[in-house]
């Protein structure tokens, strides 16, 4: 997950991962270091933080994890053969 200090839709996004007990890896960007966040959003093809991947395919920010979560879309990714 790329996120933003500060971003409350990455502390959501952070919060629905520990709640559903996935281990996750975090990569934050500081208030100094938005350019460089702003150009992994770019390379990513994602307009917001957070931007989370699953096995390196982007799922994409809060709203699409929320709407996965309540599909069940996002327990049958991270069933996948490759999830960590």
């Amino acid at each position: 997950m790329y996120s933003l200090s500060g971003c409350p839709y990455c502390f959501r996004a952070r919060r629905r991962l520990r709640r559903k007990g996935v281990a996750f890896r975090e990569i934050r960007f500081g208030f100094r270091e938005r350019r460089t966040g702003r150009g992994v959003l770019a390379r990513l093809g994602g307009a917001t933080f957070p931007q989370i991947l699953i096995d390196g395919t982007r799922l994409g920010g809060n709203a699409e994890l929320v709407r996965a979560d309540r599909s069940g879309e996002l327990d049958q990714l991270l069933r996948a053969p490759y999830a960590t």
